[in-house]
């Protein structure tokens, strides 16, 4: 069976993107290929959205800022982050916003809040997929 490519696009690729990748990639269960890009080149990932994923032990060591271009051309699933990212057309079979505000420049608890709100995000995203609800 082929895995179902997913990718998180947010504009900078330095915190929610990234915490959504590792949500993802931590869960997984076998069935996704997960990447995240931005549409904005960005130095790396912010060290709070790092940070706040390790607390709880989700391995970060994947994370850094990168572009559209370093993920495939073609994905299965495309979720955007909140960020009014204009998204180039990137061939997909579902795409979806999930509207989430930047943490970025606040406090760690931002950051936290972030991450359990992605945390959600993520496990509803595998049930309606386990499920055939997309």
């Amino acid at each position: 069976m082929n895995k179902i490519k997913i990718a998180f696009v947010c504009t900078h690729n330095s915190c929610r993107s990234i915490m959504a990748e590792g949500w993802l990639k931590h869960l997984n269960n076998g069935k996704f290929e997960v990447y995240s890009a931005g549409t904005e080149v960005y130095p790396g990932p912010k060290p709070f959205a790092l940070e706040v994923m390790e607390d709880i032990g989700i391995d970060m060591s994947h994370a850094s800022s990168k572009l559209l271009d370093k993920i495939p051309s073609e994905l299965d699933i495309l979720i955007t982050m909140g960020c009014g990212v204009e998204c180039p057309y990137v061939p997909t079979k579902h795409r979806e916003d999930w509207g989430l505000d930047d943490p970025s420049g606040g406090p760690k608890s931002g950051f936290e809040a972030t991450r359990d709100i992605i945390k959600r995000k993520v496990i509803e995203l595998i049930k309606r997929v386990e499920n055939n609800a997309l």
